[in-house]
Parts: C-alpha cells; structure tokens; sequence
C-alpha cells in the first residue's frame, strides 16, 4: 500500500467511525492528529489544508478527496512523511479496534456467561 493509499484508507476509516458512531476516544485523537499533521504539511497550498477540515465521510469513502487533495498531499511530501504515515497507521489501528469491539472472547461450554459493564446477572441452574 503506498503512502497515498494509506492516507486515504484512514481518512476514510477516521471519518467513516465518527458518522457511525462508532468512533472511540483513540479514533477521534488520532483522526484529529492526522488532520492537523496534513495540515502542517499543506501549509502555502492555498486552501487545501482547509479541505482536510471540512472532508466528510461520503467524500473520504468515495474517493473524492483523492481528487481534490491526493495531488497536494503526494506534492508536499506528506506521502512520505514517516510522522503521517505513523499517525495514519495509528488511526487504522483504532479504528479495527473500535470496529471488533472492546472485548474477544472465546466461549466453550458455558453457561450463564455474561460479558460487558456494570452487569448483574443471577443464575439458577436445576
């Protein structure tokens, strides 16, 4: 995957689990640091930079902002740069996270097995 296709697959994540819903503390500051590092690196680029912050989940998933910004960001370097690539990675990361749930659990022959929070259960068995 190249860096421009690593860029665009956690924006879209990034953006897709904030209009889900889904999107979990770690996805929201590392959708937020990714931003704000391409950000720095669109500086002087008109007002690209600003598209970063207004790229919504339809544009991020449909492939729009390659359009509008896939050129500006593999012209700034920002491609390469091993700090967005970093922050990219990260928020891929928490977004799987926050898609499998906070909790794996592997079950065998249980019974009255109750997994989450603040959960009460009362088991009687014959």
């Amino acid at each position: 995957m190249s860096g421009l296709e690593l860029i665009a697959a956690a924006l879209a994540a990034g953006a897709s689990a904030g209009v889900s819903g889904a999107a979990t503390q770690a996805v929201q500051d590392s959708y937020a640091e990714l931003k704000a590092l391409l950000r720095r690196a669109l500086q002087g680029r008109g007002n690209v930079a600003a598209e970063i912050e207004t790229l919504d989940a339809e544009q991020a998933t449909s492939g729009v902002w390659r359009t509008r910004l896939g050129g500006p960001v593999a012209e700034s370097g920002a491609a390469d740069d091993q700090d967005v690539l970093a922050a990219a990675r990260e928020l891929l990361d928490a977004a799987e996270q926050a898609r499998l749930g906070r909790y794996r659990v592997e079950i065998h022959d249980s019974q009255g097995l109750q997994v989450g929070d603040h959960n009460q259960q009362s088991n009687h068995f014959g």
